[in-house]
């Protein structure tokens, strides 16, 4: 991986890493989202605090997001929504 996780922070040893692709499961349907590691991290992260798994975790982000007037990509929402949980 291009960074560390100390406790609850990250710190980067690598800025920038490209998105990598990760399966995943929503609502029964098979599908791929890529992330940059930092996101997926942070995303495995919020689902572990909240006991659920991460394919739960990202159902219900996309859920909110398809309720959007104009609903952004899945990977796109993900990113959105972490930050917006982080402020």
């Amino acid at each position: 991986m291009s960074y560390k996780r100390t406790s609850t922070h990250y710190s980067m040893t690598t800025l920038y890493h490209p998105p990598v692709k990760h399966s995943v499961e929503i609502a029964g349907h098979k599908t791929s989202i890529s992330l940059e590691p930092i996101f997926w991290e942070l995303l495995q992260a919020r689902a572990a605090e909240e006991e659920i798994p991460v394919n739960a975790l990202i159902a219900r982000i996309d859920a909110e997001r398809i309720l959007a007037e104009n609903p952004p990509g899945l990977a796109s929402a993900i990113r959105v929504w972490l930050v917006a949980e982080m402020t």
